[in-house]
């Protein structure tokens, strides 16, 4: 797999670094962390790297496209390294998980605007809100049971 993210990182006029292959690594494993998670995963095997470090890392590597940045509503920004196709999320009120939805169409923008006031539309993002299977079930296994309170 490493040789792999060496040859993202080159495809894209980036240098190999130990970070940067430490944090593509980190998201190919755990897509939808975010910033705090990254410098926690990065820093098992690495455990001298800087915050900053993962900071600027994380920026270049969103700068290249070779990450996508996602903030849902009120949320703190998270990042993947599902990118060069278009997908959207679905997000869960109660404990904040993220799975990805595939678009419906496949290219982008799989959405047309109404009115896209003389704009060229490249993107179009959908972030859907529910409750996942996890909590869903957890919140049923705490109902009352019907006709008691």
């Amino acid at each position: 797999m490493t040789s792999d993210f060496e040859a993202q990182l080159r495809a894209v006029s980036l240098r190999v670094t130990r970070p940067r292959l430490a944090v593509l690594a980190a998201l190919h494993d755990h897509p939808h962390v975010d910033t705090e998670t990254v410098i926690e995963l990065v820093r098992v095997d690495h455990p001298t790297v800087s915050h900053q470090a993962v900071y600027d890392v994380l920026k270049a590597l969103t700068d290249a496209g070779l990450v996508r940045r996602i903030q849902p509503a009120g949320a703190n920004a998270r990042y993947e390294s599902r990118v060069g196709d278009n997908h959207h999320h679905v997000v869960c009120r109660s404990c904040g998980a993220i799975a990805d939805v595939d678009c419906a169409v496949g290219h982008s923008p799989c959405l047309t605007a109404s009115n896209d006031d003389g704009y060229v539309v490249d993107e179009a993002e959908v972030v859907f809100w529910g409750t996942c299977p996890d909590c869903s079930a957890e919140s049923t296994a705490n109902d009352p049971p019907v006709g008691r309170k």
